[in-house]
């Protein structure tokens, strides 16, 4: 099949969008469906991203229909999906996309925050594909599951610990379900981006880092993504955004229980960092070290 043909065939086609009305991954997804003539039914958390989200996608000539829904809470998120079904008679398209951590030493941490990151980073996951599933059987022409995960699912990421856990947990619950969904030409995806201008700047950093940050200037976030990010750059939202609509349409047709990694590289240098004057190393050595301890 070739790209214009795999543009046409996205029209008309329905996804729902888990958190999909706010944050730059949620409304980018959204948005980026909708430009390709998809029906999108998304919930979120936000109120005031889901009164933003509705205008904006009739601005652009799509549909959607935009719900309240706490993922955390299972009853929140089946009351969501209760409206799905009764509503829809198919879909063809599933995004879950929330997530989130704050940065913290496992040992700081309590049984409620366990259970918060378990729950939004994979608990909800499994509910929200369940419950998916169905739906996507009866569009009788298989369809596309794309969860988002994180390159922490594949590394030991101190001070994320349990969200680490759970991400990881998402991937592999993701590889097992597309074995099992293979017969019905549904496909099950992970999406793994990794940090950006905008992600960095969030509630993942703690507030002693974020004042670091800006004490060295406003330009001091994106000199270390330059040596962190072989790329030397983040992806943008756009960027990641196309991963997500490569991973819905059928240009993917045959790709499912993998990981698609949007992230300039970081995943494939898997530790090696840019320093200044060593160049790409694991540890600094006597350049980059003379720098940052002279």
């Amino acid at each position: 099949m070739g790209l214009r043909e795999a543009h046409e065939a996205m029209k008309g086609k329905v996804a729902v969008v888990v958190g999909g009305a706010a944050g730059y991954l949620g409304r980018g997804t959204t948005i980026g469906l909708v430009k390709e003539g998809v029906r999108v039914i998304c919930c979120d958390n936000d109120r005031e991203g889901l009164a933003a989200i509705v205008p904006e996608v009739e601005a652009l000539g799509g549909t959607i229909s935009a719900h309240y829904a706490d993922v955390t809470d299972a009853a929140s998120l089946d009351a969501f999906w209760d409206t799905v079904e009764a509503e829809n008679d198919h879909i063809d398209i599933l995004v879950n996309v929330p997530g989130g951590v704050a940065r913290a030493l496992f040992e700081h941490t309590s049984r409620a925050s366990h259970a918060q990151d378990i729950r939004l980073n994979y608990g909800y996951v499994v509910d929200s594909c369940q419950r998916a599933i169905p739906l996507l059987r009866k569009s009788g022409n298989g369809g596309s599951i794309i969860n988002f995960t994180t390159i922490e699912a594949h590394r030991g990421a101190a001070t994320f610990a349990v969200y680490a856990g759970a991400k990881a947990a998402n991937t592999n619950f993701t590889r097992a379900l597309a074995v099992e969904l293979g017969k019905d030409m549904i496909r099950v995806n992970c999406l793994a981006s990794d940090t950006s201008l905008a992600r960095a700047s969030n509630n993942a950093l703690a507030r002693e880092d974020i004042e670091r940050l800006i004490a060295l200037g406003e330009d001091a976030l994106a000199k270390s993504i330059e040596f962190y990010v072989p790329q030397k750059r983040p992806p943008t939202v756009e960027e990641v955004i196309d991963g997500v609509i490569f991973l819905a349409s059928d240009l993917s047709r045959t790709i499912t229980g993998t990981t698609l990694h949007v992230d300039g590289g970081t995943y494939a240098a898997f530790g090696f960092v840019d320093w200044p004057v060593d160049g790409f190393m694991p540890a600094p050595l006597g350049g980059a070290l003379k720098k940052l301890l002279g």
